[in-house]
Parts: structure tokens; C-alpha cells; sequence
């Protein structure tokens, strides 16, 4: 676990979230790369094991001075940690007192998000390009015939943000097909 000497200089060889300790740790904001020093925070052995520790609440703290950073990479590491605990006052308090980028949240919480599973009516976990099966006959609005029962359905496509559907050819038809009618293939 080395540190790049340009992010150590950032903050003064200092953690960029205590503001205590020596940064002896390069971390990477997730889901950002670590290509650029953008998307890093210097930080201590102590905030990196305190991560780790959910009961770790009275050392972050802390954040009370790094959630101003400068660097949107340290700002959205702050909001992050806060979020955690922000059923107590104090971190309440303090997330509801920064005015940050809405970019910069949305890359605090994108830690938190569950991306949508797409299931068939078995359970089954579905994925852009598999065949799945019709469970019954179904009538494709739009159109003027019923796709059968056991009618297969080559290559499929997941569709974004609603897990109940998927997106498949019919008789070179695209239509939109509800997940619990279908059986993976």
C-alpha cells in the first residue's frame, strides 16, 4: 500500500480525512479507477481500519473539517463515511449542513446502490443475452398475434431500471416481455 508523493503533498503528508496521522495509504473512491489522483484520498492506517469497524462512529468525527475539502474525492469519501451513521446527531448534523455538488453525493452513495437483478419465474438470474422460454401463451399488444406457450426467445435484453422486464424478438418483432412469464432457456 503505497502513496504517489503529488497526493501525499496534497495535504501536507497528512491523512486527508483525521488530519491527524501521516497518509500512508493510497484509497481509491469506488466505482472511480485509479488512474487519476482525482479520484484518490491520502489517508492513515487508522481511518482505513476504521472503515472497516461499523462501531467506529466517535473517530469520524473527524470528517467535521474533511467533509470541506477542496477535492471532490475527499468530499464524497466524508459524505459516504457520514451516511453511516447518520441516525446519530452528530453526523446528521453535519450532512445536513454541507452544500455539496449533486455529482459529488451521487458518487458518495453510489457505494450503496443494489443493482437491479432481472429473475425469470423461477428464480433464475437473467443477463443480457440468454435465451428464455414463454411460460404461457401471452397476446403482444401492438400486434395482431399471441406469442404460444414454449415459444423461445434468442438473445434477450435486460431492461434498465425495472427488473420485471426484459426485451426480446418475436415473429422480428421487438416487444417488452414481464419476467415472471419467462423461463431461462
Amino acid at each position: 500500500m503505497s502513496i504517489s508523493q503529488e497526493l501525499k503533498n496534497r495535504n501536507q503528508d497528512l491523512c486527508e480525512l483525521c488530519n491527524a496521522e501521516a497518509a500512508t495509504v493510497e484509497y481509491t473512491v469506488s466505482p472511480k479507477n485509479d488512474e487519476l489522483i482525482e479520484n484518490q484520498v491520502a489517508i492513515c492506517e487508522t481511518c482505513l481500519k476504521a472503515m472497516e469497524d461499523k462501531e467506529s462512529g466517535f473517530h469520524w468525527r473527524c470528517l467535521e473539517g474533511s467533509i470541506w475539502s477542496p477535492y471532490a474525492s475527499v468530499q464524497a469519501l466524508s459524505f459516504r463515511i457520514l451516511n453511516q451513521f447518520k441516525k446519530e446527531a452528530w453526523a446528521g448534523d453535519l450532512i445536513s449542513s454541507v452544500d455539496l455538488d449533486e455529482s459529488t453525493i451521487q458518487w458518495a452513495l453510489s457505494a450503496f446502490e443494489v443493482k437491479d437483478v432481472h429473475k425469470d419465474a423461477f428464480g433464475n438470474v437473467l443477463e443480457t443475452g440468454d435465451n428464455v422460454v414463454l411460460t404461457q401463451a401471452l397476446n403482444v399488444k401492438g400486434t395482431n398475434f399471441t406469442a404460444s406457450k414454449g415459444t423461445v426467445v434468442k438473445k434477450i435484453k435486460l431492461v434498465h431500471d425495472n427488473a420485471e422486464q426484459i426485451e426480446g424478438k418475436i415473429n422480428d418483432q421487438v416487444i417488452v416481455i414481464l419476467t415472471k412469464f419467462v423461463k431461462k432457456g
